[in-house]
């Protein structure tokens, strides 16, 4: 299952790249592909676990990138 979400102020390719790398190592998470440019990010997950990626994905995204802000 593929899902999309929105990201805001995402500052750099960077910053890209370090968000996709954390939201990649969420469990349950088969893939992360991050676009700075179009400032979204698709994931491919587990269909069973959807919930608690969509639960974990603010918590790391702050994490990992502070200033940008995931529009579940």
């Amino acid at each position: 299952m593929k899902k999309t979400f929105k990201l805001e102020d995402l500052d750099c390719p960077n910053c890209a790249a370090k968000l996709e790398k954390a939201i990649s190592e969420i469990e349950g998470v088969r893939k992360a592909s991050v676009s700075f440019i179009a400032q979204k990010m698709i994931i491919e997950l587990d269909e069973g676990d959807l919930a608690a990626v969509i639960k974990a994905i603010p918590a790391v995204a702050k994490k990992a990138v502070p200033d940008c802000t995931v529009i579940l």
